[in-house]
């Protein structure tokens, strides 16, 4: 979604009247004082994370000084001439403080949305500490480089780690409805229905949905049953609206009826009041470090990136699937060697399953996986064809007869990936990727779904962290195809951390 601030003629009351938004004429109705409860909200939680850095920065500042001149040189240190260290130590607090406020890392546009939040607070940091040392250089202030060296990173990492705190605090608040902005969407039913479906789904949107003001006349509610919006204005009736409801956002879905036009009088309508207007964009499972805005005189345009499915990133990914996957069978080596064991003591078999997947581009290779079912799973699977309670062209059973006991305590905590490793490090697959594919699903693929093959499978990926078996198959094939065109090192980060949560939590696993 894109956010554009109306321009704010004054911060606690409207001074125009409502605007008809399709024709841009002022309404004569009178106006009342919005209630803007998404902005009380963002106000206090702004304090909260402005003490929080402050004492964060302050406190890393005072362990650099102390770690790089112990307790005994306090006092001497602190009081040098001309300047003490007392006095740089509070420039760079200083300095360190403005760069997280200039650089809206406590901007409500991006609290609790996750990396970028985390990346905008690093960014802040190293840009703040590289003009300070730029400063220091030319005013030659003599400073400790180890000093300096130490505030940085023990400073960034801590505030990341509040940020990741608070932003858990955050989202278990909005899962009861609270600290979330009130929202009407525009735009044509179908529109409404998907954005404000997809609203309900994330519980870190930060949107309560509120109304809907479709452009067809006659709509008295949108969507169904549970997910019943209640229609709340018509196009003319969208300011009256949004300051009846103390509406916080005004989100536009698509594109309605009056084109740039409308969205131009919205805008204008929205002038002097609390209210953003947020344009929800057509595309679909596109993230946002392949758009970028590259506005041309009057016209705003919107530069999306073909995926790139070799390049220089596609190294880096290799490089750190070898030595993570490396590192990782060798500190689990003694307990797969263990685990083998038990597999082999209880039910008849080979520790090791080999089955056949489809990698990238279509190639195949022999996955590996500790054994879970009986030997003769494979040939017990058609009389089980009727009991499938997948979806699409998954077969799952939640109680499946061909399961060990040692099968299901493995399943259940996904141990029985771990041999995967060595794929990974051979090169069939990737840590984090689509799920591997047996030839019999590839088969029945739909033309769109063969993009799954586009990169290799991965060990784990957006499937796992997002409910595994539990998943629908259209769901499961859309997560994916997200992934291919989008993924980052990054987020790999981001989905290994996650898996790692899913281990201890299992969900979806059977």
């Amino acid at each position: 979604m894109t956010v554009i601030r109306p321009r704010q003629l004054a911060p606690t009351r409207r001074l125009r009247r409502p605007v008809d938004v399709r024709t841009g004429d002022p309404q004569l109705q009178p106006v009342g004082t919005p209630r803007g409860g998404g902005r009380h909200w963002a106000a206090h939680y702004r304090v909260r994370l402005g003490i929080t850095d402050t004492v964060i920065v302050l406190a890393s500042v005072s362990a650099a000084f102390l770690i790089r001149f112990g307790v005994g040189d306090v006092v001497p240190n602190l009081l040098a001439f001309p300047f003490g260290y007392g006095a740089i130590s509070l420039i760079i607090v200083a300095g360190w403080l403005f760069a997280l406020s200039a650089g809206h890392t406590r901007d409500s546009r991006v609290v609790g949305m996750g990396l970028s939040e985390y990346k905008l607070v690093a960014e802040s940091s190293a840009l703040a500490f590289g003009l300070l040392a730029i400063l220091f250089l030319v005013a030659q202030v003599d400073i400790a480089r180890g000093y300096f060296l130490v505030a940085l990173p023990i400073g960034a990492s801590a505030l990341i780690f509040s940020r990741w705190t608070w932003r858990r605090w955050l989202l278990r608040q909005r899962r009861f409805d609270n600290y979330l902005s009130r929202a009407i969407v525009v735009g044509s039913a179908d529109d409404i229905e998907y954005v404000a479906g997809q609203i309900r789904r994330k519980s870190g949107a930060a949107y309560n949905v509120v109304g809907a003001v479709p452009d067809e006349p006659g709509l008295v509610t949108i969507g169904s049953d549970a997910d019943r919006l209640p229609v709340v204005a018509d196009l003319a009736g969208i300011t009256a609206a949004a300051d009846r409801l103390g509406v916080d956002t005004v989100i536009v879905a698509g594109q309605p009826r009056g084109g740039s036009r409308f969205i131009r009088n919205l805008g204008w309508a929205l002038e002097g009041t609390a209210t953003d207007l947020v344009l929800a964009s057509r595309l679909t499972d596109v993230a946002g470090p392949r758009i970028h805005f590259r506005p041309v005189e009057g016209l705003p345009l919107i530069h999306v990136e073909i995926p790139q499915f070799t390049g220089g990133k596609h190294v880096l990914k290799r490089a750190l699937d070898v030595v993570a996957s490396a590192a990782a069978l060798v500190v689990l080596a003694l307990p797969m060697l263990v685990l083998g064991i038990v597999i082999r003591l209880d039910s008849a078999g080979p520790a090791l399953f080999r089955q056949e997947r489809v990698g990238r581009n279509g190639s195949t290779f022999t996955m590996l996986k500790f054994r879970s079912m009986a030997v003769d799973a494979e040939a017990r699977l058609a009389s089980l064809q009727q009991q499938n309670e997948g979806s699409g062209l998954l077969f799952k059973m939640k109680d499946d007869p061909r399961v060990t006991r040692v099968g299901r305590f493995i399943r259940k905590f996904s141990l029985d990936e771990f041999p995967q490793l060595w794929n990974v490090l051979v090169g069939d697959m990737s840590l984090v990727g689509p799920r591997p594919p047996l030839r019999r699903e590839v088969d029945g693929y739909e033309s769109h779904v063969h993009r799954r093959l586009y990169i290799k499978p991965g060990l784990t990926g957006m499937w796992q962290v997002n409910g595994r078996s539990d998943l629908s198959w259209e769901e499961s094939v859309r997560l994916d195809l997200y992934y291919v065109e989008n993924w980052s090192l990054a987020g790999d980060l981001v989905i290994l951390w996650r898996t790692a949560k899913v281990l201890l939590q299992p969900t979806g696993a059977y």
